[in-house]
């Protein structure tokens, strides 16, 4: 499978929220702001793999600004590392005033999807292609994220066999 590089699957979206987007303080919700990640993290990844894909985690989720009603939401999303099946998407969000022509950091997560086949099964996703010191430094970000992610995980299983928890009955917190 060839690579790809980075540059193929970038992509800027917008979205204006109007007031049915807001809470009552007229900031954009959280959710409708997640809702727009996920969107574009999709896209991003579906460019990359020319696949269907499955959002199988948001491993961080930073609001750094509010969103007011009116304003253009800018969402840049692009692939920072692949694995056999999945990928890390990250998005960041701004926010600008129309009228001012002010911008701001407003948002960032990472997202990872899978990628999937027509029996909605994984299938292999191609390799990144990094083209600048950038690209190269959030692929090495991303991997130790996913390291950090598999050890969470195994210390997760770890404890929950010590305890001899199938945790069937409790609550997902």
């Amino acid at each position: 499978m060839q690579a790809k590089k980075v540059s193929e699957s970038e992509v800027v979206m917008t979205h204006r929220p109007l007031p049915q987007d807001a809470n009552p303080a007229g900031y954009v919700h959280g959710g409708v702001i997640l809702k727009h990640i996920d969107l574009a993290g999709a896209v991003a990844a579906m460019r990359h793999c020319r696949t269907p894909v499955v959002t199988a985690s948001i491993d961080r989720m930073d609001f750094r600004a509010p969103v007011n009603v009116g304003e253009l939401m800018l969402l840049k999303a692009s692939v920072n590392h692949t694995g056999g099946t999945s990928l890390e998407v990250g998005v960041r969000v701004e926010a600008e005033n129309l009228l001012t022509g002010e911008v701001r950091h407003a948002a960032s997560a990472y997202l990872t999807f899978v990628a999937m086949g027509p029996d909605r099964k994984p299938v292999a996703v191609p390799p990144l292609l990094c083209e600048t010191p950038t690209h190269e430094r959030r692929c090495v970000e991303a991997r130790r994220r996913r390291e950090l992610r598999r050890e969470e995980r195994r210390a997760e299983r770890d404890a929950q066999a010590a305890q001899h928890c199938t945790c069937d009955d409790e609550p997902v917190v």
